[in-house]
């Protein structure tokens, strides 16, 4: 009994002087905020892209696909036909940039594999996303939609594990 006290002690001393290293950062949201909150949170890895544009104007409407399931569209989907990148094995979006004036305008995103998806129109205040960590890539956007448009964007980054399925459950000793 004596030894298990020592071992776990010793694990709870060592747990207290190591610090914990947080692997999720934020890129705080710009734009013009007004609106309807929302977030494209979901389980899996992020493997395409579907942005929609107001013709020669702002972003209308945004959708990420996670594995193989599209979340549901931010924004509109309504105004012409909606640009497209599908993500490679593996590939990752390490930055995004863009422009934006009370609406989104223009966003920029750019992979871990060189690739870059360009949609909208370059007008306005310029801003560029990326993550706090290396090796972190977008695990999902969040904002605000007012029906017209985005009318602003932020990014949450975190370090993924391609070889650990996210939705494996833990198993516990004891």
């Amino acid at each position: 009994m004596l030894h298990l006290f020592l071992i776990l002690s010793a694990v709870c001393t060592i747990g207290k002087t190591l610090p914990l290293i947080d692997l999720y950062s934020y890129s705080l949201a710009v734009g013009g905020g007004s609106g309807i909150e929302f977030s494209t949170a979901h389980e899996g890895h992020i493997t395409g892209i579907r942005v929609w544009e107001y013709s020669n104007n702002y972003i209308t409407g945004l959708q990420l696909r996670y594995d193989s399931n599209w979340t549901t569209v931010v924004g509109r989907n309504d105004y012409g036909t909606p640009l497209e990148m599908v993500l490679y094995d593996r590939e990752s979006i390490v930055q995004i940039s863009g422009k934006h004036n009370g609406y989104v305008y223009e966003l920029v995103f750019v992979t871990n594999q060189g690739r870059f998806f360009k949609v909208g129109q370059p007008s306005g205040t310029s801003f560029n996303f990326y993550p706090t960590h290396r090796g972190s890539e977008v695990r999902f956007l969040s904002g605000r939609q007012d029906g017209n448009g985005i009318t602003s964007i932020g990014a949450h980054w975190a370090i993924h594990n391609y070889d650990t399925p996210v939705s494996t459950p833990v198993k516990l000793i004891g």
